[in-house]
């Protein structure tokens, strides 16, 4: 796999990053469009329309476009899939997220053939909706337009 851009990479440490801990890291994003964001909820659904409103606002994929909205959909579901361990529920098992997410698009491979890809990663804290009963969590989804 010889990759030029790691949007996935990008993504996580968006993410996972403060922003007084960014500025090393901005020549990372010169070959890749990026939005960023935060949601809290006890629903997935939430979660999912704070990611898809935010990429849609900043002009991250076109809306009218079924393959773009397509591919961020499948990024944001494989992305909660780390953050839930597998387990798609959140509210109905009575733990809540508090996420800070990233959304990378690029072209990572060499090859432009390969075409453009989109990763969203998330970071934040998942737990019983208790304050202090939380974890930390990561979940990061990687997939092609």
């Amino acid at each position: 796999m010889r990759q030029k851009l790691r949007i996935g990479k990008i993504a996580t440490l968006l993410a996972m990053l403060e922003e007084q801990e960014r500025a090393s890291y901005s020549s990372l994003l010169q070959d890749a469009q990026c939005c960023e964001g935060k949601v809290g909820s006890m629903d997935m659904q939430k979660v999912i329309s704070a990611v898809e409103t935010a990429v849609k606002r900043s002009g991250l994929i076109q809306d009218g476009i079924y393959r773009e909205t397509h591919a961020l959909y499948h990024a944001i579901l494989e992305g909660l899939e780390g953050i839930t361990r597998g387990q798609w529920a959140i509210g109905e098992m009575m733990r809540t997220v508090g996420l800070r997410f990233a959304v990378v698009r690029g072209e990572p491979y060499v090859d432009s053939g390969e075409g453009e890809w989109i990763a969203v990663a998330f970071y934040g804290t998942i737990g019983a909706p208790i304050k202090g009963l939380e974890h930390e969590t990561v979940g990061l989804g990687v997939n092609h337009i």
